[in-house]
């Protein structure tokens, strides 16, 4: 299996503004860029059958994909979506669809040429197929794809967990980033913080951190929908002085982007809302019962 992460840069301005700067960056690679959003390249390399998920901004992903195709890199075979957000999903019309711009029309005719499926929940643009919780699928030769139904930040949230071998990786979206989990405010409001989950309540993010996401394998490698290490860290150090939460910290200090180096084993050493029943957070919070515990770290990372 081959995970390349493509950056996109973005304005949270509306759907329709995005800022336009991109870094190619490859699964074990460091780089550098401003961007805070990712979409995911994933490859079959036996086959080189290939799916992209979450391609959010086309004007930085199709020409990607566009040289990884005429190339003979991949065989792009469908688009995936973690939610219906449109700074996840907001591409799939564009790439899917006749262009209306001449201009655009000789990068994109291609892909409407390839009549990709649209994988992803119920309310994601252009849906073509929304598994049941629990299904799989297969990525050419040796890739599983399986939907793991997450709901909370948004309703038809699916993390997809994906198998090669003994490789095992899950892109959890907005529903788990390296260090915490969703976002809980509209994405033109993330500053201001509002108290609440997006679309869901405290008990159903304990249900898919939990208990979903945690039964994983702990070596499963997590592949987030943005890029919030540093700023989480932030929060994490006022809740939590332990030693996983420091080398976390020192990691994203010195590295801009964290994706794929953190494993759902890491996550439950530092990540205080896989925590609940830790007599230190819960001290903090001031509450015992895990669901209450989730809602109080929620209200305080909100206000922070």
């Amino acid at each position: 299996m081959h995970i390349q992460s493509i950056p996109m840069c973005k304005q949270y301005l509306s759907p329709s503004v995005f800022s336009r700067c991109c870094l190619d960056v490859r699964h074990h690679d460091q780089g550098t860029g401003s961007s805070n959003n990712y979409a995911y390249l994933v490859t079959d390399e036996a086959s080189k059958d290939a799916v992209i998920i979450d391609p959010a901004n086309p004007p930085e992903v199709v020409p990607i994909l566009k040289e990884a195709i005429d190339s003979g890199k991949i065989n792009l075979t469908a688009i995936v979506n973690t939610h219906h957000h449109w700074d996840h999903a907001g591409g799939n019309k564009e790439i899917t669809s006749a262009p209306g711009d001449a201009s655009k029309s000789v990068q994109l005719a291609q892909f409407k040429s390839l009549q990709l499926p649209v994988i992803g929940g119920k309310d994601c643009d252009q849906v073509t197929k929304t598994p049941k919780h629990d299904e799989t699928f297969k990525i050419g030769q040796n890739i599983s794809a399986r939907a793991l139904h997450t709901p909370c930040h948004t309703q038809d949230s699916i993390c997809w967990l994906m198998e090669d071998g003994d490789e095992k990786v899950v892109f959890t979206g907005d529903t788990l980033f390296i260090g915490v989990l969703s976002l809980s405010v509209p994405l033109n409001d993330r500053n201001r913080g509002c108290g609440r989950f997006f679309e869901g309540t405290p008990a159903e993010m304990h249900t898919a951190l939990n208990k979903t996401l945690a039964a994983l394998p702990a070596n499963t490698k997590v592949y987030p929908g943005h890029e919030y290490t540093k700023q989480n860290v932030k929060f994490l150090t006022t809740v939590l002085q332990t030693e996983a939460v420091k080398n976390l910290q020192a990691f994203a200090e010195n590295n801009q982007q964290t994706q794929g180096q953190f494993t759902i084993g890491d996550e439950k050493e530092y990540n205080v809302f896989m925590k609940l029943d830790d007599p230190t957070v819960q001290k903090v919070t001031g509450k015992t019962d895990p669901v209450d515990v989730m809602g109080k770290l929620r209200e305080m990372k909100n206000n922070m």
